[in-house]
C-alpha cells in the first residue's frame, strides 16, 4: 500500500505538497475549498501553477480530494440538492483542473425518505453531475460510511446499487475507510474476517472498484454505526487489520490516506511510524 495522508491547504492549495514532503509521503488528500461552505472562490491560475510545479517537486504520486460536509446528492428538498449538484460539480472542475485522480463523496442521506428511493436519488444525482462533466478523468470515490442516522453507503449493497442505476459507472471507484466499516459491521480484526470481509466486498461490489483507502482506528465498538477515528492500533480494530492491508498483494499499489486526530501522540507521525514499521 502505498501511504498517505490528507493535509492541510492552509494558505492556499499548492501549500499541500510542501506539507507532505513534511510527512515524507507520496499521497494526499485535501479539501480543494472549505468543506464547510458552499460556495469558494474559483482556484487561481498562478496557484493551480504552482500546484503542478509543487506536486512534481515533491514527487506525489497520488493526489485526491474530499468534497464538502454539506452535499447531500438525495436530499428531498428541491433547492438543496441543486446546490448539493452545484457543488459536486465545482469539486469535480477543481479536481480536473489540479489534476486529481478521485473526489471522495460521502453518497448521501436519505432523511426518512426510505433508502431505495435515496439510493436512487443519488444515481440520478450523479447522472447529472457526469452529464455536466462530460469527458473529465477525475473519478467520484464513494465513501462507505458508518450507518449514522439516515446515511446510506454503509453495506457493500448501498454502493452496489448506486453504481448499477447510474449510467456512467465507469466514472465511479470506492474509497474505503477501515472505521466506517467496521462501526458499520465489517470486521477486519482475524485474518479469517479480514479474507471474508474483503472477498464479500469483491462479490458485491468488485476489488476493482476499490482505488483508495482511509486509514482509520475506530474509538467506537464493533457494528456502533458511530463515525469516531482513533489513532492506529489504539482504538476497537487495533494494530492487526493494518498489518493484514499492507500485505495484501490486492492493495499493494493502492493509496492509504490517513484521518487520525491531531493530538498529544503527535498525528500523523505516530500513526505513519506505526505502519511504517509493519510494511518492513
Amino acid at each position: 500500500m502505498i501511504l498517505g495522508a490528507h493535509v492541510s491547504t492552509q494558505g492556499g492549495v499548492d501549500n499541500a505538497p510542501a506539507n507532505a514532503e513534511e510527512l515524507d509521503i507520496k499521497a494526499i488528500q485535501i479539501f480543494s475549498k472549505n468543506q464547510r461552505q458552499w460556495v469558494a472562490k474559483p482556484l487561481e491560475e498562478e496557484a493551480v501553477n504552482r500546484w503542478h510545479e509543487e506536486m512534481k517537486r515533491v514527487g506525489i504520486t497520488h493526489q485526491v480530494s474530499h468534497t464538502s460536509y454539506l452535499i447531500n446528492l438525495c436530499a428531498p428538498d428541491d433547492e438543496k440538492r441543486e446546490k448539493s449538484l452545484d457543488s459536486l460539480v465545482d469539486e469535480l472542475e477543481r479536481g480536473e483542473r489540479l489534476g486529481l485522480t478521485h473526489v471522495v463523496l460521502h453518497p448521501g442521506s436519505h432523511l426518512k425518505e426510505g433508502e431505495e428511493w435515496g439510493l436512487t436519488r443519488i444515481a440520478e444525482s450523479l447522472d447529472i453531475v457526469h452529464e455536466r462533466t462530460a469527458g473529465f478523468k477525475v473519478k467520484v470515490a464513494l465513501e462507505n460510511t458508518a450507518g449514522q442516522g439516515t446515511n446510506l453507503g454503509y453495506t457493500f449493497e448501498h454502493l452496489k446499487s448506486i453504481m448499477e442505476q447510474t449510467r456512467e459507472h465507469e466514472r465511479l471507484a470506492v474509497c474505503y475507510d477501515t472505521c466506517h466499516g467496521f462501526s458499520a459491521g465489517y470486521d477486519l480484526r482475524t485474518k479469517e474476517v479480514y479474507e471474508q470481509t474483503f472477498s464479500e466486498f469483491d462479490r458485491i461490489v468488485g476489488i476493482d472498484r476499490l482505488q483508495l483507502f482511509h486509514l482509520n482506528d475506530t474509538k467506537k465498538e464493533f457494528g456502533s454505526k458511530k463515525d469516531r477515528h482513533d489513532h492506529i492500533g489504539q482504538g476497537g480494530l487495533g494494530l492487526d487489520p493494518f498489518r493484514f492491508l499492507l500485505a495484501d498483494p490486492r492493495f499493494e499499489k493502492v493509496p492509504g490516506y490517513l484521518e487520525t486526530p491531531e493530538d498529544d501522540l503527535g498525528g500523523y507521525e505516530y500513526d505513519l511510524k506505526l505502519l511504517r514499521e509493519m510494511q518492513v
